[in-house]
């Protein structure tokens, strides 16, 4: 009977020491605590009570940063969440050189985001946001680098300014606004003025040019029978008509 004992041991260690290794998995394997080989993906065996295999997902990971308040260089308190991107180069590193390496790459975050952040002013924050996610990135993927992680990129989602700080860039953007206006508005009438003094330059130099426009202009309007509608007769006609009254007296 001994021996169905034997086989049903080799059953039982042969079958529980069966493991699948999915593609985008690393197996870290211990031998008695010590580290002896990582497994690539596929059907992997390991001697089950002396050995024991991580699997590790190699796969890139997005993971929130909370939001986290943070002082500018020009000391205005605003709120800044961001999303961290890394994937693990080398499973035994990860396994080896760091306990829980999501948790460490979020807090390394954070504290490159507050440093960087407590180093611009306002204006660049708002206006370097990808600048600004670059040197984050940068900072956390030098520091993670050594546990095998590569971080690939950090996107900053929100910047949360107080309540007093939008209410001035609101007015201060509607100020700007209005001084545009006033400016497109002004240069729009120094350019009419400019055509109506080259048209009447032009109607000028032309006899009774005036008149024709004003006859015209006359010609075009259709004013309401019950309204009265007065015209202002150009100085040349009254030239005219005087001139005509000249030559009439002396033919007297």
């Amino acid at each position: 009977m001994w021996y169905w004992v034997l086989i049903f041991i080799f059953v039982v260690f042969g079958l529980g020491g069966l493991r699948v290794i999915n593609q985008y998995e690393r197996g870290v394997v211990l031998t008695l605590g010590k580290y002896t080989g990582t497994y690539t993906p596929g059907l992997r065996w390991i001697l089950i009570i002396i050995q024991r295999m991580i699997k590790v997902d190699m796969r890139i990971t997005t993971m929130d940063v909370p939001r986290q308040e943070a002082i500018t260089k020009d000391n205005v308190p605003v709120g800044v969440n961001a999303v961290v991107y890394f994937k693990v180069d080398r499973a035994e590193d990860a396994v080896l050189k760091v306990e829980n390496y999501p948790y460490a790459v979020s807090q390394y975050a954070l504290a490159a985001l507050r440093d960087i952040i407590g180093g611009v002013e306002l204006d660049t924050l708002l206006t370097e946001r990808e600048r600004i996610a670059s040197d984050i990135k940068r900072v956390v993927d030098t520091e993670t680098a050594p546990w095998g992680i590569d971080v690939t990129a950090i996107k900053m989602q929100d910047i949360e300014l107080p309540a007093a700080m939008k209410r001035a860039m609101a007015a201060q953007a509607e100020t700007e606004r209005e001084r545009r206006a006033i400016i497109i508005k002004a240069e729009g009438e120094v350019k009419a003025a400019e055509n109506l003094r080259k048209a009447a330059e032009i109607l000028s130099s032309v006899p009774g040019g005036l008149s024709l426009r004003t006859l015209g202009t006359i010609d075009k309007l259709q004013p309401d029978p019950s309204k009265t509608v007065l015209f202002a007769l150009p100085v040349e006609i009254f030239d005219g008509l005087k001139s005509l009254a000249e030559a009439r007296k002396k033919k007297e």
